[in-house]
């Protein structure tokens, strides 16, 4: 049968319309596909996103890893990583980061990206990044080289071996002949979701020739299915403080948050038990990290508590003899940078040791000492290369008396704990030494306080006497130096030096400090050896603590003493006779004391340089210690307001 036009035309059609629809078929099914890939990329940056909220920072890498790199996506992605310590990848993350989104950029990732190539030791591009940051020029290789011959001792690391292939740290002294750290090592323990190792638990061991031996776990009144760590103890043994995570999380601007606390526990019958939160710590931040003072009397922490200047802060607490506390005192900005401040140790000694990265140094957190000295903070010393690595350095605890002690470090990859012994650093050349005496006996002053200050006032180390009065100095060249005596009752005594071009290296500085005693007739040593401000006595009206116009002229005395001498501090105490009862008379005294005190303040008299107290009837000058045994003029001396030297 022939085939007409007309069949053609329908057969063509009929192939044309299978062709198109083929080709339909096939663009439908990539368009699937593509809304199929799309979700699938949509739901991995949705669970990476949770994972990174949740600070499953891990996790989160894996997901982020198979994203195309946006902005976001690489701010998550670098701080994945920056998080756990994996700077290499960091570095090269931040980078792609900072080229391509320059614009638009938080400057708190060039602080990041600074601290990741401080991470892998290049030095020089960080510096660049650092100095863009706090818009002053930071050198960290000039640094390096001061600090070399600045710092004040080296130290001789060894790592512990702990045979122990988990997150081992905070080594710290437990009795005579123990230790306590805290340990990824019970894999029984749920997997923390930062880093995928267990939950931390706290151990205590010995420690023989450098290794861990006899290593046991606190029992589960301490250790539970949450994290706890960095351990403290008093001098007894009787008392701990520790650090452990909340079961729950607190929703915060960061995302939801398992806030750290801080708990107290007590040794009793050999057995740790009443086992309860501090009563600072909250759902809302975190406090952690605890150190006692060599008395008890102090607890310090790290905290990111509202109030705090960067986002880990060192604290301070009293603790009273009634088992209350006060109020935490953040240790202000000369400590505390606008960057984390953590794992204070407070040593017998009063030097404050504790990490940093706010601060320069060699990368990560580095440890680094300070001192309390005439109510400031002297600045922070980093305490140098032989202890202080690239990486985060932190939970350095020391014996003074025997210089040596422990810290621990990720550096190498993983939280590892290290012992250490100290020496001087031979290289610090530049000193300053001399005795202090007193002024007039020439008798050397055992106890006196000698402070080494920069010429802006900045108070850079601290020292007191010993039984010779001698001191020393280690120093930095090219800096105009200032070194103050003081003692407690004698008139400060400050000597500027320079270890400038044109100075010398070494420098011997007596100093010999007056007594307020011998300076000023009004100032006498008693019987007892308080050292006391007399003027004329003060009367007050019977039944009153009003300060009368006769009175304020005596005390114009005082009010000029101590203006002559701006460091002179003074107790102000009032005494009654016996007649009338005995509550009735310590209130009365310490009405007197404290409106004594208050006219002081209000003549211009620091209120810091000032302290009240009444002692009622209990420090009579004679026999008259009741009622009805004496006459009028004899109960009349035991009137009186007593102002003693303090320093």
């Amino acid at each position: 049968m022939k085939t007409t036009q007309s069949n053609v035309f329908i057969s063509s059609k009929m192939n044309l319309n299978r062709q198109n629809m083929k080709q339909y078929i096939l663009l439908l099914g990539s368009f699937i596909f593509a809304c199929n890939v799309c979700v699938a990329q949509k739901e991995r940056l949705n669970r990476a996103d949770k994972y990174f909220e949740l600070k499953a920072y891990a996790k989160a890498a894996e997901l982020y890893e198979k994203k195309e790199p946006s902005q976001q996506v690489l701010q998550n992605l670098g701080d994945s990583y920056y998080y756990n310590s994996n700077m290499q990848k960091a570095v090269k993350t931040y980078r792609e980061l900072i080229l391509d989104y320059t614009d638009s950029l938080d400057i708190e990732y060039y602080f990041k990206y600074a601290q990741s190539l401080k991470g892998v030791k290049n030095y020089k591009l960080a510096d660049e990044y650092l100095t863009k940051y706090y818009n002053k020029i930071v050198n960290t290789k000039e640094f390096i080289e001061r600090n070399r011959k600045s710092t004040p001792h080296v130290f001789k690391t060894k790592t512990i071996d702990n045979v122990s292939t988990y997150s081992d740290f905070g080594l710290t002294f437990f009795g005579k002949d123990k230790v306590a750290f805290a340990s990824t090592r019970n894999e029984n323990n749920p997997a923390f979701v930062w880093n995928d190792l267990p939950y931390l638990d706290i151990y205590s061991a010995t420690l023989k020739d450098g290794k861990l031996e006899n290593i046991i776990p606190f029992s589960d009144v301490i250790n539970t299915s949450s994290h706890e760590s960095n351990p403290v103890f008093s001098k007894d043994g009787k008392t701990m403080y520790f650090n452990r995570t909340d079961d729950t999380k607190t929703k915060t601007e960061e995302g939801r948050v398992a806030q750290v606390k801080l708990y107290k526990a007590e040794l009793i019958n050999n057995e740790w038990s009443n086992v309860m939160v501090l009563p600072f710590s909250s759902d809302e931040y975190s406090t952690e990290h605890p150190s006692l003072s060599k008395d008890g009397k102090i607890l310090y922490f790290s905290s990111d508590m509202p109030g705090s200047i960067g986002s880990f802060d060192i604290y301070k607490v009293a603790i009273n003899d009634d088992g209350t506390y006060g109020e935490p005192q953040n240790l202000g900005r000369t400590v505390n940078t606008k960057h984390r401040e953590q794992f204070p140790y407070i040593s017998d000694n009063d030097v404050l040791y504790y990490s940093s990265n706010g601060l320069i140094g060699f990368g990560g957190l580095d440890i680094f000492r300070t001192q309390f000295v005439d109510n400031v903070y002297t600045l922070p010393t980093n305490l140098g290369s032989t202890v202080n690595s690239n990486l985060d350095d932190f939970s350095f605890v020391i014996n003074e008396a025997d210089d040596m002690g422990y810290f621990s470090s990720n550096r190498s990859g993983t939280d590892k704990m290290y012992s250490y012994t100290r020496e001087e650093n031979i290289l610090t050349k530049y000193m300053v030494e001399g005795v202090i005496r007193d002024k007039n006996s020439k008798a050397p002053l055992a106890g006196a306080k000698v402070v080494l200050l920069d010429d802006k006032g900045n108070v850079l180390q601290e020292k007191t006497t010993t039984k010779d009065a001698s001191y020393l100095f280690k120093l930095d060249p090219d800096i105009n130096y200032v070194v103050k005596g003081t003692s407690d009752a004698y008139i400060p005594q400050e000597i500027k030096f320079t270890t400038g071009k044109d100075g010398e290296i070494y420098h011997n500085i007596n100093l010999e400090l007056e007594s307020f005693s011998d300076a000023e007739e009004r100032v006498k040593q008693d019987e007892t050896g308080r050292v006391m401000v007399q003027i004329d006595k003060i009367f007050f009206n019977f039944n009153s603590y009003k300060i009368q116009p006769e009175a304020a002229q005596k005390l114009d005395v005082l009010v000029n003493l101590m203006k002559k001498y701006p460091s002179m501090e003074v107790e102000v105490s009032a005494h009654t006779d016996a007649r009338g009862s005995d509550d009735y008379n310590l209130s009365l005294s310490e009405k007197r004391a404290a409106s004594t005190l208050e006219y002081l303040v209000s003549q211009g008299i620091q209120k810091s340089r000032l302290t009240s107290i009444g002692y009622g009837e209990t420090k009579p000058l004679n026999k008259c210690v009741r009622e009805g045994i004496c006459k009028d003029e004899e109960y009349d001396i035991n009137r009186r307001c007593e102002f003693k030297v303090l320093k």
